[in-house]
């Protein structure tokens, strides 16, 4: 893909990214619904990720980004709560059980 973006009112720079063919339909198809061209939908999210205080710029949380790897080890061991193994003693005060 190449992208041609405004440096400033007389200046354009072209330069090429690269991205995934998912992302790329995305993106050309919601460019579309908007009524923008690709390079517009572009240019408007970088500005809006440079532009926006480090602070408010959203950060993924960790459950969406491990929500793939969930379930992908099987340890074998069966869950822990309901082992009675792991379970003896579960409450107790070890002081007030001697």
């Amino acid at each position: 893909m190449v992208l041609w973006v405004a440096v400033s009112e007389l200046a354009v720079v072209k330069t090429t990214v690269e991205l995934s063919d998912d992302l790329y339909r995305r993106a050309k198809a919601a460019a579309a619904l908007r009524g923008q061209k690709f390079k517009e939908l572009v240019e408007e999210g970088l500005r809006r990720v440079l532009e926006a205080p480090e602070g408010e710029r959203a950060r993924p949380r960790l459950a969406d980004l491990m929500q793939d790897a969930c379930g992908v080890v099987d340890s074998g061991i069966p869950d822990l709560a309901s082992n009675p193994e792991h379970l003896a003693g579960l409450g107790r005060d070890a002081g007030r059980d001697r």
